[in-house]
């Protein structure tokens, strides 16, 4: 039960956490601009976004590693603005372990519990669940040093589940592993989530964490939220050119040009036409916008049809299943196109290109995404 003294949330609302207005300045540097955000309990978060976005300075404020300058945290529905990271129910896992090397992997899982007082049996007997779940159980009487990179970060995962806070928060932890260990720990972290169910707030400027692991993205840059969605939302449907070229690999191409109306019809005028009349909601003025098209939505064509565009091959990439073919247009304008591995094409070869149903997205002079009929949320 909440007493009279400690805040609670205005919003009335429990959420596993709660950010409201929250802003962080160093001198005449704004880190962040005003963040809001709602986490619901047991929902898995990532932080995304470039180096320097604000992205880690937010989860600090959140553990309470760092003050915040204007703003309000809940954690649980309570204020937490004024307590000490200790009293905050949350764990944060690093990016480096930050183990304990002169401990063994069993005193660095019970260090947490052994500080709260915890009896000897409780920390033995959670060390070992913790341990089994991780599967580092054979690794208990080692020191970190003779751990391998995966194993170190399953004891820094295992020391925050020890404690079983109300959220684990993690600071790009995966960022020191290879790209092999790095597949395999994703899976284990998710496999992890849906077992132990708290509250996750992940940052990473990784992309392909963010996408196969959240329940939502929150893409940040220049200490502000661009976009909250789940990762499919967030992919076809994003808010901004920013977003459109951040998420996604390749990046999505997005090309400039103007809008205008003849006759009653509506074409974008770029590196090749495409008709917008009809996709009603347009609220863009006639001038300067651009379009943004995924690589997966253009689509060769082994002669020139209706609405189709010649484009030039300049270089053939194979990626494993698939194919990516950097092309030019008129204008020189450079796309680039996405075709499965089965697809023969060389370079300096003269290709048609049709845009797949749908695919087009209309950004203003702002950069802004423009709703279009049948474009969704």
């Amino acid at each position: 039960m909440t007493s009279a003294s400690t805040p609670v949330s205005p919003t009335g609302t429990q959420y596993a956490i709660e950010i409201l207005g929250v802003t962080k300045r160093y001198g005449k540097i704004t880190a962040l601009g005003g963040v809001d955000l709602d986490i619901e309990p047991g929902e898995f978060v990532v932080l995304l976004g470039p180096s320097g976005c604000g992205k880690s300075t937010l989860l600090k404020i959140i553990a309470g590693l760092e003050d915040l300058t204007d703003g309000e945290v809940y954690i649980g529905g309570k204020l937490a603005n004024y307590l000490k990271p200790s009293a905050r129910d949350v764990a944060m896992v690093f990016q480096n372990y930050a183990l304990y090397p002169h401990m063994t992997v069993r005193s660095n899982l019970g260090f947490p519990l052994k500080m709260a007082g915890r009896p000897k049996a409780e920390v033995s007997q959670k060390v070992e669940t913790a341990a089994a779940l991780l599967q580092i159980g054979s690794e208990l009487d080692k020191y970190p040093d003779e751990l391998s990179g995966g194993q170190r970060q399953r004891v820094a995962l295992g020391r925050a589940i020890v404690r079983e806070p109300l959220a684990f928060l993690m600071d790009e932890p995966l960022s020191n592993l290879d790209a092999l260990l790095r597949v395999q720990m994703r899976s284990e972290l998710l496999r992890l989530h849906k077992r132990v169910g708290r509250t996750t707030v992940y940052v990473t400027h990784d992309q392909i964490e963010a996408m196969t692991m959240a329940d939502r993205v929150v893409v940040m840059r220049h200490g502000l939220i661009q976009q909250i969605g789940p990762p499919d939302e967030v992919y076809r449907r994003p808010a901004n050119r920013f977003v459109a070229s951040f998420v996604g690999s390749p990046p999505m191409n997005i090309l400039d040009g103007r809008i205008a109306t003849a006759d009653g019809r509506r074409t974008f005028i770029g590196p090749f036409p495409v008709e917008i009349t009809g996709l009603a909601g347009a609220t863009v003025d006639d001038g300067p916008a651009a379009i943004g098209i995924r690589s997966e939505e253009l689509l060769l064509t082994t002669e020139a049809t209706a609405g189709s565009f010649p484009a030039v091959i300049e270089l053939v990439e194979p990626v494993g299943a698939d194919i990516f073919l950097t092309a030019t247009v008129e204008a020189g304008t450079v796309i680039t196109i996405r075709v499965d591995a089965e697809t023969k094409v060389e370079e300096g070869a003269t290709v048609h290109i049709q845009i797949a149903p749908g695919a087009t997205r209309l950004f203003d002079a702002a950069g802004d995404r423009v709703r279009l009929a049948g474009d969704g949320a």
